[in-house]
């Protein structure tokens, strides 16, 4: 990135920086401890101090950061858990709030000033929660339902005979290979878009203003781009933090409902 404002102090050529500037894989702390470790530490604790401040001196009638904390928990408990699980989901609402918020905020790390790096964008940390929500679903299913659970997810019920031969092994990799590989990409596949998108708009802003005209006219479009980029990006990290957790809910209602 150094070297491409360096070309454009100087007159060079607009060029896009290796994908190796973007993404700093070196660390030069003990037990590999880096900037993405650094900042999902952070994220972590600014969810938890957010839910503990609220929570620390609870009142009937709530104030400000308890009705924000509160309504998180009651959006993941009526409109995810009840909707889509039922009443035998309610013990899972501390689950998927926690799984919310830690994604949410490791989200959020791509607009906050002088960060701009979400988290999720690092492939390992998507895959260990998707591997985390398999590990619930399956281990759900199995407790549940024992080798039933099996034979439920590999002959749906409703389905003619022959159609077994194509649909059974179609459901076993489904269930329980692919789940947690559709999970994780999907996350890091968007947060790794928007990224890109937003560096893109903005050393393009840089670059062409530094021009003069017709150069410039670029420069002032993505200049006026830049806002309606970042609250993009706001609305995605929301969006992709609901749609981890509201699979995760289908997946465990799969798992305790698998009749259904």
């Amino acid at each position: 990135m150094t070297a491409l404002l360096a070309a454009v102090e100087y007159g060079g050529d607009f060029t896009l920086p290796p994908v190796g500037e973007l993404f700093n894989f070196e660390s030069a702390l003990p037990l590999g401890i880096n900037r993405t470790v650094v900042l999902t530490l952070l994220a972590t604790l600014a969810a938890a101090a957010l839910f503990l401040v609220a929570f620390s001196n609870a009142k009937v009638v709530p104030g400000k950061l308890q009705l924000v904390a509160e309504s998180i928990v009651e959006f993941i408990r009526e409109q995810i858990v009840l909707q889509i699980i039922g009443v035998d989901g309610l013990k899972f609402v501390p689950l998927l709030t926690t799984m919310f918020m830690f994604i949410w905020f490791n989200n959020l790390l791509e607009i906050t000033p002088f960060v701009n790096f979400p988290t999720t964008s690092r492939m390992a940390l998507p895959f260990f929660l998707a591997l985390l929500s398999w590990a619930v679903f399956v281990g759900l299913g199995f407790r549940h339902h024992g080798l039933g659970y099996l034979k439920d997810v590999a002959f749906p019920p409703g389905v003619p005979w022959p159609i077994y031969v194509l649909l059974t092994p179609i459901e076993l990799v489904s269930t329980f290979v692919l789940r947690p590989f559709t999970l994780a990409i999907r996350l890091f596949a968007n947060m790794v878009a928007g990224h890109i998108l937003l560096t893109i708009v903005f050393l393009a802003t840089h670059a062409f203003l530094a021009l003069k005209f017709p150069g410039i006219i670029v420069g002032v479009l993505t200049l006026i781009a830049g806002p309606l980029a970042v609250g993009f990006e706001l609305f995605i990290a929301s969006l992709q933090a609901y749609i981890f957790v509201i699979l995760t809910a289908v997946y465990i209602s799969g798992a305790l409902h698998p009749e259904h």
